[in-house]
């Protein structure tokens, strides 16, 4: 298997499942529709909804009902950081080397199309009941996705972050903090696809102990980049956790040991996706990949 080759064919197929659930831009709310569209279709690498549908496949999940979750997936990812760049929060005007959308569309639009993402996000979500499979999986699916993107998962971590900004913070705080605000989307999305595939609750909490080291991993990853990568490269403003006097894993521990954890969380990782007794060349690939990227 040529990983890159079929990272990329499986990211543009990822892509067209996303598209096919954007709303249309009509009627007199017609710019929202735009804004919400122009931010999900902004770049990315579509990392969580393309965990869920590789983990649905590695437990040996078929069928429709996988989709919808997947566009929800990165409505909510999308919609966080939309709001996340919002001058009353990270105050960037770049994202991904594009405008961000309130510096496109304007503040209050901008808080707007985070508002209607999370909303659509659900909307989309449930209409995996009328694929016709099991209602209780699909039930359960909508449950974690949730509850993770909610104030005990996302939001939460968020807030504290947001709390944080330009004081001290315990290794502990920041632990919570990247725990929450980044793993558990990535909690949430192989999570889904575990369920919706039929996974009994053991492989489900192994499922979601990998994700949230990769979760952590994946953010230190991201606060070393801050750190030694520039605009170009990573697409975003770099030094920003500086310029936000945000304490980060690189400023309470520095880069050697941030780069050592990184290897230490991406390997316990790795072991339990391997515990599994379903395997996924292309998902274990793929988590090496997210935590040794350059962008």
């Amino acid at each position: 298997m040529n990983f890159h080759e079929e990272l990329k064919k499986r990211t543009e197929w990822t892509e067209d499942v996303i598209r096919e659930f954007l709303p249309k831009e009509e009627g007199y709310q017609k710019e929202v529709m735009e804004a919400m569209n122009y931010s999900l279709l902004a770049g990315g690498k579509r990392l969580r909804p393309l965990m869920m549908y590789e983990t649905y496949r590695m437990f040996g999940g078929e069928g429709d009902v996988i989709r919808p979750f997947m566009a929800a997936m990165e409505m909510i990812h999308t919609y966080s950081l939309v709001h996340d760049d919002l001058p009353a929060m990270d105050n960037d005007e770049y994202r991904r080397g594009k405008l961000t959308t309130h510096a496109k569309y304007g503040h209050a639009m901008g808080i707007l199309a985070g508002d209607a993402l999370l909303n659509y996000a659900f909307e989309t979500a449930v209409s995996a009941f009328d694929c016709g499979t099991d209602p209780a999986k699909t039930a359960k699916a909508v449950q974690i996705l949730a509850g993770k993107a909610g104030i005990y998962g996302m939001i939460g971590g968020q807030v504290v972050d947001v709390q944080a900004s330009g004081h001290a913070v315990s290794e502990d705080q920041l632990d919570f903090i990247y725990r929450l605000k980044t793993s558990a989307l990535l909690e949430a999305s192989m999570m889904v696809g575990a369920v919706l595939a039929g996974a009994s609750e053991e492989e489900l909490g192994i499922v979601e102990q990998t994700a949230r080291d990769v979760g952590v991993a994946f953010q230190i990853r991201d606060d070393i980049l801050d750190v030694t990568g520039t605009l170009e490269s990573i697409g975003k403003p770099v030094h920003s956790d500086d310029k936000n006097e945000k304490t980060t894993y690189v400023t309470l521990k520095g880069l050697e040991q941030a780069s050592r954890d990184v290897e230490e969380l991406s390997a316990r990782a790795l072991e339990n996706l391997a515990s599994l007794p379903y395997k996924n060349e292309f998902l274990t690939e793929l988590i090496k990949s997210l935590v040794y990227r350059e962008k």
